[in-house]
């Protein structure tokens, strides 16, 4: 199936490695031009030539106003952007009683406002052109909190509330607005939390757990002209993990 987005103009954040770069993949695969950020400039770098994106752009999301700063950079690099991928990585664990407000800040800033700053500076492009994707990877976590990661449960559920309030929004512009929840996958973020594979395994109904390539497909899915009907979703990719609506 050919998706349509020859020479459609990505960026995608926080995909120098896992579910990120497996997004990436997936829209360079079809033909997407595609931008690439991640912290540390010599690895985004490095992941650009080997996924054969058109540019690895350094940025720290955890710093205010950087998201801003990286569309507008990407922008100039590839004459604009048509989809707009959101992607952080986990803020650190913490039961409730041991989160401090330095944590919930730097939670909100990473999850929330990076991607509310990214949103801002990509969609009046989008509403002029009148076509336009964006996609917020969150986690399962969203609708199943996970023990122990208090930050990333409270802050990841609430993206979901801007996804359904934005997506109505925009939608009679051609601009689709969609959630991605990831469940547990094979990356670096699983080796973090210390579990070991074989216990997540059991826990889920496809006994195994998921590969970013799997999410880098719904993604690119999500991004097509034949996606163009489909806003305002928040749709796992799981295993079946997640057992309610």
């Amino acid at each position: 199936m050919d998706l349509g987005l020859r020479d459609r103009r990505a960026l995608v954040l926080g995909a120098s490695s896992g579910l990120g770069r497996g997004v990436a993949a997936a829209l360079v695969a079809e033909g997407a031009r595609v931008a690439i950020c991640s912290r540390n400039g010599a690895r985004v770098e490095a992941a650009a030539r080997e996924l054969g994106a058109q540019v690895g752009l350094p940025c720290d999301l955890t710093v205010p106003g950087a998201a801003t700063g990286l569309v507008d950079t990407a922008i100039r690099r590839l004459g604009g952007v048509d989809i707009l991928v959101t992607n952080t990585g986990g803020p650190p664990k913490g039961r409730f009683a041991d989160v401090s407000d330095e944590m919930w800040a730097a939670g909100f800033q990473s999850l929330w406002l990076s991607a509310v700053d990214a949103i801002r500076a990509a969609l009046p492009g989008m509403r002029e052109r009148r076509w336009g994707r964006i996609l917020l990877i969150t986690s399962t976590a969203a609708k199943e909190p996970i023990p122990g990661l208090s930050v990333s449960n409270g802050l990841r559920a609430g993206l979901l509330g801007l996804v359904k309030s934005l997506a109505p929004e925009v939608a009679e512009e051609g601009v689709t607005v969609n959630a991605l929840l990831p469940g547990y996958t094979a990356t670096e973020r699983i080796a973090e939390l210390g579990i070991p594979e074989e216990t997540l395994a059991e826990h889920i109904p496809a006994r195994r757990l998921g590969r970013p390539e799997e999410l880098g497909a719904m993604a690119a899915f999500l991004a097509s002209e034949q996606a163009g009907y489909v806003t305002g979703q928040a749709i796992a990719v799981d295993g079946g993990f997640v057992r309610g609506l």
